[in-house]
């Protein structure tokens, strides 16, 4: 397994900087996304299993070591175009393989929709993308979308920090089935995430609509001239079997489900995801 340090990037969109680590190997480069509320610490298990391969792990504006410029919407819609500034930038000419897990679903699905050619692969891991019966979403992110709620629930967070990090242990942890991988990578999250706060908001708020407004296109995904893999763990009590297997129906694909592993995939059953990518 691989072990040699990331190359860091800070691509320039808006005038706010966007943080790219990069691992040198062989095209198509993989590209990996994260959703909320975490960053590309998500893919610190699953790195190593892609030895072989250029790898682009990127933390979208507001989280991680990217900018966090206030008032910045922080929209999906956003996210496909800071996605289409790092490949701009990193990755202009080689078609890139396209992991996207979470809330980077939507933006990774819309790029791909937008510029096929520029995509030899798209992996969907415990995602959504399109309003449906089927979604269960996590109590955390019910609380600070739904109106009204969340103006109370950021109220709570700012003023009692204890009770913010407890949610975020008890919803995040939850992510997680691997206890020696939760212990370590629950903690180091909520460090970062407390200084992204905003920006988990700003993309809970927006969620309802992302959702209603993808429902429309989603005609469109059993014509995308892109191979897809859809790739679950099994035991995700939020985005679980029935999202997976109508998410790969979109497309037109089977979906892969794997066994013991929870809503963070790639930290609980890293091998068996990398083996999925590489496939």
């Amino acid at each position: 397994m691989r072990s040699d340090t990331p190359d860091v990037h800070t691509v320039v969109h808006l005038g706010h900087g966007i943080h790219v680590q990069e691992y040198a190997g062989d095209d198509p480069p993989v590209v990996l996304l994260h959703g909320f509320p975490d960053n590309l610490r998500l893919y610190d298990r699953l790195i190593p299993h892609l030895e072989s391969r250029r790898v682009l792990a990127v933390d979208f504006l507001g989280w991680g070591a990217s900018d966090k410029p206030a008032g910045y919407p922080r929209t999906a819609h956003d996210q496909t175009a800071e996605l289409a500034a790092v490949l701009d930038a990193l990755s202009p000419a080689a078609p890139v393989v396209l992991v996207a897990h979470d809330a980077s679903g939507p933006p990774a699905v819309d790029y791909a929709l937008l510029h096929p050619a520029r995509v030899a692969a798209l992996v969907l891991l415990n995602t959504y993308y399109a309003v449906s019966r089927t979604l269960r979403a996590p109590e955390a992110v019910i609380l600070y979308s739904t109106p009204g709620l969340r103006r109370v629930a950021r109220a709570v967070a700012r003023r009692v920090p204890r009770l913010d990090r407890a949610l975020f242990t008890w919803q995040v942890g939850r992510f997680v089935r691997d206890a020696s991988a939760r212990a370590t990578l629950v903690p180091a999250l909520y460090r970062d995430f407390v200084a992204a706060r905003p920006a988990f908001w700003r993309l809970t708020a927006d969620l309802p609509s992302t959702l209603r407004d993808r429902r429309r296109r989603v005609p469109d995904l059993a014509r995308l001239p892109v191979p897809v893999r859809v790739v679950f763990g099994a035991r995700d009590p939020y985005l679980g079997p029935r999202v997976a297997r109508e998410l790969a129906g979109w497309f037109g694909v089977e979906p892969v489900l794997v066994p013991n592993a929870g809503h963070y995939v790639q930290v609980d059953a890293p091998a068996a995801v990398a083996e999925q990518i590489l496939a």
